[in-house]
């Protein structure tokens, strides 16, 4: 008699008790490229060869539409990392750091529960506003691959949820670790972007840097294989990005989607449905509140990023209307005294202000022996070559862009009477996002130097060493 009551009860009892837990929080593996440009992975319709990448976008996710700020490796990762824009973070230069009051997606996660770890390439200061658990590689390769094992091993015995961020050197230069896949590209076949002059000089370094993104490829493929040895495929979120483009020109140190726009591909089994693609306008600095957010917690309201977990689960296509961009040549190498410029992207039209139109751009690639055989073919009476190099060099006041027509970015529509609206529009837009992230413009530009000698030994001797030349 007791026990049909006995049976509901405890029936009630482990519904309720299953009811109240908790979900599973998922583990995260976040995997990024060095200088790599989201176009040439082969799952987005480029000629490097990478298998694993490609099969990964099959499992899950490939978003088409995915933007960082800053084409530039420090503010790039800092951006990721902290869910604020570079000018709000204080991390706006190359080889910089955040402000003192800045979080982390470290100081967001470990109240979770979560380990956090950070194996590879860091580019980010101070240590105080970053407290990773932190590894690093060997000549082969940034990552510890051995480390983020041992996390792995640990994890699945103490049931401890895990967050690494595996970020790799690749491809970028110098390309030196890839070497083993140079028989797989043939130069003369290769077909480059319509920016880049054609050159046996061009070709033959984008063969070398196809390379590095085969051996990039070769990263992640390890990194999902060491997932499935210790059985954690189906409770990991992973996410791969491209980082900013390549060193080539317009790209890196660009505001052309070429060097502002990034692969990202999310795996997620049971939450992401395999082999989708999402049009959905996302930013970097979206990424630390959408892993706070499918840890099951809401994003702190005091950062810029908003979480994109809405599009993961297949609820929404739409996103952000608007992605942002700037660039300073402060913090890089041979770069000039200055070359602020800053852009807001639609739907459809990029608007580029450069702040100082008369400014001069360079950096180290003008010593390349390629870029030394666009000079020559400059020199030689070669117009495309002298228009080519008259406008990696200076930039006009103004360009609009219509991205769906002319995705390369080759025709300038500023002068065009009929896109006025629209220019002032994105203006308007672009204007109102400087304000609120205190951007003034070229005042922000010429006061980066200042910033970088306020910190630590290490930056203070990198900007006295680098100190731009007017």
């Amino acid at each position: 008699m007791f026990k049909p009551i006995l049976f509901v009860l405890l029936t009630i009892a482990a519904a309720f008790h299953a009811h109240s837990e908790p979900a599973t929080k998922p583990h995260i593996l976040f995997v990024i490229a060095d200088d790599l440009t989201f176009r040439d992975i082969g799952c987005y319709g480029g000629q490097a060869l990478t298998p694993h990448i490609d099969k990964l976008a099959t499992e899950g996710m490939r978003f088409t539409r995915c933007f960082q700020t800053m084409p530039m490796c420090s503010p790039t990762r800092h951006t990721i990392l902290t869910g604020l824009y570079p000018v709000k973070s204080g991390a706006y230069t190359n080889h910089t750091f955040v402000h003192h009051h800045v979080k982390s997606i470290v100081h967001y996660l470990k109240p979770l529960g979560y380990r956090v770890a950070l194996s590879g390439k860091t580019h980010i200061g101070p240590k105080t506003a970053f407290p990773f658990e932190y590894s690093t590689g060997d000549k082969q390769s940034a990552i510890n691959f051995d480390a983020v094992e041992s996390i792995m091993k640990e994890s699945t015995s103490t049931g401890k949820p895990f967050a690494i961020f595996a970020c790799s050197n690749e491809p970028h230069e110098p390309w030196n670790k890839g070497r083993k896949f140079r028989n797989l590209y043939d130069p003369a076949k290769l077909k480059l972007r319509p920016y880049l002059l054609d050159t046996p000089e061009t070709r033959e370094a984008y063969r070398e840097y196809l390379c590095e993104v085969s051996h990039f490829d070769g990263e992640v493929g390890r990194l999902l294989e060491l997932l499935d040895r210790h059985g954690l495929r189906e409770n990991t979120l992973v996410m791969v990005v491209s980082e900013q483009g390549n060193s080539f020109p317009f790209a890196k140190w660009s505001l052309y989607d070429s060097g502002l726009q990034s692969a990202l591909i999310v795996r997620w089994p049971g939450k992401v449905q395999p082999a989708t693609n999402a049009n959905a306008m996302v930013e970097y600095v979206d990424i630390t509140p959408t892993f706070i957010t499918s840890a099951g917690e809401n994003a702190p309201p005091d950062i810029d990023g908003r979480s994109f977990l809405p599009v993961l689960l297949g609820k929404t296509d739409k996103h952000k209307s608007h992605v942002f961009g700037m660039q300073t040549t402060r913090g890089i190498y041979d770069g000039p005294h200055h070359f602020p410029i800053r852009s807001v992207r639609d739907e459809q039209h990029k608007l580029i202000l450069n702040l100082d139109p008369k400014a001069d751009f360079k950096c180290m690639i003008n010593n390349s022996p390629w870029f030394r055989s666009w000079q020559s073919l400059a020199e030689s009476g070669d117009e495309n070559a002298r228009a080519t190099l008259a406008r990696y060099t200076r930039r006009p006041a103004i360009e609009l862009y219509d991205i769906i027509k002319d995705p390369y970015e080759l025709n300038n529509l500023a002068s065009d009477p009929d896109l006025a609206e629209t220019i002032k529009r994105l203006r308007g837009t672009l204007d109102a996002w400087m304000i609120d992230q205190g951007d003034k413009g070229m005042q922000t530009e010429l006061s980066a130097f200042e910033r970088m000698l306020s910190g630590n030994a290490e930056y203070k001797a990198w900007a006295l060493e680098n100190k731009p030349k007017k």
